[in-house]
């Protein structure tokens, strides 16, 4: 299966905009291209960089448009 990277943009809190980038059979190559994205933007912009491991192009986009939920915080984690 191949790794495909994706630029995120969010224009709304709602919307994610999914921009393909590339796809790579290696993970090393993916992971170092990736970084090299990240490197190119502010820290503090809307735009992120994703990797994702899935058996097709559209299948990563289905995981990366998923609303997970919200992971909740017990009192002895706090």
């Amino acid at each position: 299966m191949p790794y495909y990277v994706f630029k995120i943009t969010n224009p709304t809190p709602i919307l994610k905009n999914l921009e393909y980038l590339e796809s790579f059979e290696v993970y090393k190559d993916a992971r170092n291209f990736t970084r090299a994205q990240r490197a190119t933007v502010p820290i503090d912009g809307a735009i992120t960089f994703k990797l994702v491991h899935a058996v097709t192009q559209l299948g990563a986009e289905e995981l990366l448009m998923e609303k997970r939920p919200e992971t909740v915080t017990m009192e002895w984690e706090k």
